[in-house]
């Protein structure tokens, strides 16, 4: 039987599930012998343990007589009722209690007065009974249990009249296997008797047991109680019941026990019985099961014959369909007609496969054919351009998806009148990207092709009502001098379009340098991930000073990258990334945990600074922000008007509701709010009014011009009216010479930064530098030509 084919399967599976059904079937009826076996179990060793006690209590009643008879006598009260003082009136009370004692058998026979003071006894060491004497008088009882030198007693007690009360005639018998002997006999249960002396685990005193039993049971007691329920003693299971006879510091029970394996023997042979006719079961239903499996198999392997043909394409020759069973007919029925229809859609799926259905250019497979055949057959050197649209997600997010699919048919159809003259091959690659094969071109053929498409898309699009402007990002990769796979070319065009874009230079032809750049940035964004952990990051402060009072008010808090081998890493190598990957975020944590705590130094310095942190868009896009923030402060009861937050008109721009919830609540908290680099922007003046920011930085690119410079000049001058007449602080960065100082001052600015104050420190060095810094002298500070033309 071949597991691998249907016909193996379906007996296996019939077999299997039978199997199944009668292995539980069988399991279920042993689970419920044993369950009745040991509830029947139960019941007899409940039922012994008042056999037991009724034993005990006709011993007890024995001893009771017996004690009775020896208090009664006249011989023994005449005895007893003399004086202990007399000669040999102990001797003859000892003598009639040995008399007594060996006529019934008792263990030890004692008298004690009605001081319960042992006078005489039968054995030395009898003066121990006395507690047990006692118990019996306190309990008003005449028998109890008592446990001397490590033996077990029943003891009873008879008080002597002659008629006054003089005393107690006491009568022990040792609890030895008899008892457990005779309990066997009437019930058929074992036994043993446990002792545990103090702090000392459970002993075996006497059991009926066989001695390889005997010696498991012993191994297995221990301090805690014996517990109800199984055990194995020997080999042999074992149904247990604990019955506790004496509590206190020397606790005495009897552990009854029933044989569970000789319960269980008289169903053995009902077990076998039903495991012969499962295995004759199996066998009649294993001939069936062939042979419903042959008549299921046969018909579905002409089937899967069929089907191989269809696969190797064989469209021509009918499918069969010949068996009994209505199911197999109908597959029969529908791979005839799968067959048909691939026959008729055979032409369509090949064509379907090398075009995309928006743009209906030739897709990135169809593409990468046709490169591949340039490759193999033509001598001459090509270009690939690979371009990729400018602010297309924009557009789909803003003017929806349907609007993105025309904008990109639209591109197809620009792209398609641009190429016919050069007979050059048009694809779309995938998204809004798309590839042209320039099969005879070199590095200025395939340049100026770049730029005529740069420069056609200049003009915007109209769609609809809406205008839309286009721009792209091309890269170049020339064959064979890049390379001469289609694998290769095409990841080298896509390179140089991402540098072309992020350089915003339209257009870049491929160059090694793009590949070393590309492994250089994954190299540092996988050691900056360390870095914080390696302690690596630097904190640098770049004073700000009020330009009025000549004072320093604050610093701006920057980061730097001590790198253990590249040396102090420049920001702009690693920030770009850190914010493309979302890691600025961690940097932005810790710039603002060391801008803290460097806030609480000063102050514990008694300097009074305020320190401005740049928040990135990401930054700005997290709704836990003034959260987190709050939790760095908190611990070091640093004032939130101690942090100034700096934010670009860009982060803003992203996405202006989100940006403005963020910024309500963080001035909601008390932070002061800046704009960074104020005048760079292209909107920020829509939101400006409604934005709760404290102060706004105009951008150095302003400020270190306007010396020579009159439009710079106005726009600064513009900007602080602008920030002044909206209740802003304005702060300007760039602040190069003292020249630049007169100016910003005759103008209003507040605040400054730049070299001729000083250049970013390390933080350690800060608070010494602020307390020997000398203002320049105020007379130097004079108005300026250039003031004079600004009107």
């Amino acid at each position: 039987m071949n597991l691998r084919r249907l016909e193996g399967r379906i007996v296996a599976l019939f077999l299997a599930l039978l199997l199944v059904v009668q292995l539980a079937s069988f399991g279920i009826i042993h689970a419920s012998i044993t369950h009745n076996a040991e509830q029947s179990l139960g019941a007899e060793l409940q039922t012994g343990e008042r056999v037991l006690r009724r034993l005990l209590e006709q011993r007890a009643g024995k001893l009771r007589d017996a004690a009775e008879l020896l208090a009664k006598d006249y011989g023994f009260r005449s005895t007893v009722g003399l004086s202990l003082a007399e000669a040999d009136t102990v001797e003859t009370i000892k003598d009639a209690l040995v008399n007594q004692g060996a006529r019934v058998g008792a263990s030890v026979v004692a008298y004690f007065d009605d001081q319960q003071q042992l006078i005489a006894a039968t054995r030395e060491g009898s003066a121990a009974f006395g507690s047990a004497l006692a118990q019996i008088i306190r309990s008003n009882d005449s028998a109890a249990l008592a446990v001397q030198g490590g033996q077990v007693y029943q003891v009873v007690a008879v008080q002597v009249r002659t008629p006054a009360p003089v005393g107690w005639v006491l009568m022990a018998f040792a609890l030895d296997r008899e008892v457990l002997v005779d309990l066997q006999a009437l019930s058929e249960l074992q036994g043993a008797l446990l002792l545990q002396s103090p702090s000392q685990p459970w002993a075996d005193i006497v059991d009926n047991l066989d001695a390889n039993a005997s010696t498991a049971l012993r191994s297995q007691l221990g301090r805690e109680v014996p517990s109800d329920g199984n055990l194995t003693l020997a080999g042999e299971r074992m149904r247990a019941r604990f019955v506790a006879l004496i509590g206190g510091e020397q606790p005495l029970g009897v552990l009854l026990l029933r044989s569970l394996d000789a319960a269980l023997a008289p169903y053995q042979q009902l077990q076998l019985v039903m495991l012969g006719l499962t295995l004759l079961g199996v066998a009649v239903f294993a001939a069936v099961s062939v042979l419903l499996a042959r008549g299921i198999s046969n018909p579905i392997t002409a089937l899967s014959a069929a089907a191989g043909r269809l696969e190797a394409g064989d469209y021509d020759t009918p499918v069969p369909s010949t068996s009994r069973l209505h199911e197999v007919r109908e597959l029969a029925v529908a791979l005839e007609a799968m067959r048909e229809g691939i026959r008729r859609r055979d032409v369509l799926v090949n064509n379907l496969a090398y075009v995309d259905p928006l743009t209906q250019l030739p897709n990135r497979a169809r593409f990468a054919e046709v490169v591949q055949h340039v490759l193999e057959h033509s001598p001459l050197p090509g270009a690939v351009l690979m371009l990729d649209l400018d602010r297309f997600k924009h557009v789909n997010d803003v003017l929806g998806h349907d609007v993105g699919d025309r904008l990109l048919q639209s591109v197809a159809e620009r792209l398609r009148a641009l190429c016919a003259a050069d007979n050059a091959v048009l694809a779309r690659l995938s998204g809004d990207e798309f590839a042209i094969l320039l099969a005879h071109a070199d590095a200025r053929t395939a340049s100026e092709a770049a730029v005529a498409i740069l420069k056609d898309f200049e003009r915007p699009l109209q769609i609809d009502d809406e205008t839309v402007d286009l721009g792209a990002g091309i890269g170049i990769a020339l064959f064979p001098e890049h390379g001469d796979e289609v694998g290769l070319l095409l990841g080298r065009a896509e390179l140089a379009m991402y540098a072309a874009k992020s350089r915003q230079c339209g257009s870049l032809i491929y160059h090694a340098a793009l590949d070393a750049g590309s492994q250089e940035s994954l190299s540092l964004l996988s050691e900056l991930r360390r870095a914080v952990e390696n302690n690596e990051l630097r904190l640098f402060l770049q004073p700000k000073v009020d330009l009025a009072q000549r004072r320093v008010v604050g610093a701006e808090a920057l980061v730097r990258w001590q790198h253990p081998t590249r040396g102090l890493v420049p920001p702009m190598q690693f920030i770009p990334f850190a914010e493309q990957t979302g890691f600025i975020r961690m940097l932005s944590a810790w710039v603002l945990a060391g801008a803290a705590q460097f806030a609480r130094q000063a102050a514990d310095a008694g300097l009074t600074l305020r320190l401005s942190v740049n928040l990135s868009t990401r930054d700005l896009m997290d709704q836990d922000l003034p959260a987190k923030i709050e939790a760095l402060m908190a611990p070091l009861k640093v004032p939130a008007e101690t942090l100034c937050l700096e934010i670009t008109e860009s982060a803003i721009m992203d996405d202006p509701e989100r940006a403005l919830s963020t910024l309500e609540h963080l001035h909601a908290m008390g932070f002061k709010l800046s704009i960074d680099d104020f005048g760079t922007g292209y909107s920020s003046l829509a939101y400006l009014k409604r934005l709760p920011v404290d102060e706004l930085k105009i951008d150095k690119s302003f400020v270190m011009a306007m010396e020579r410079d009159l439009d710079d000049a106005r726009i600064v001058r513009s900007t602080i009216e602008l920030a002044h007449n909206l209740g802003l602080t304005v702060v300007a960065e760039g602040l190069e010479t003292i020249k630049a100082w007169a100016m910003l001052a005759r103008l209003g600015c507040d605040e400054g930064q730049g070299y001729y104050i000083s250049k970013p420190m390390p933080q350690e060095q800060f608070i010494d530098w602020m307390r020997d810094w000398q203002a320049p002298d105020p007379s130097i500070i004079s108005a300026d030509s250039q003031l004079a033309k600004l009107g």
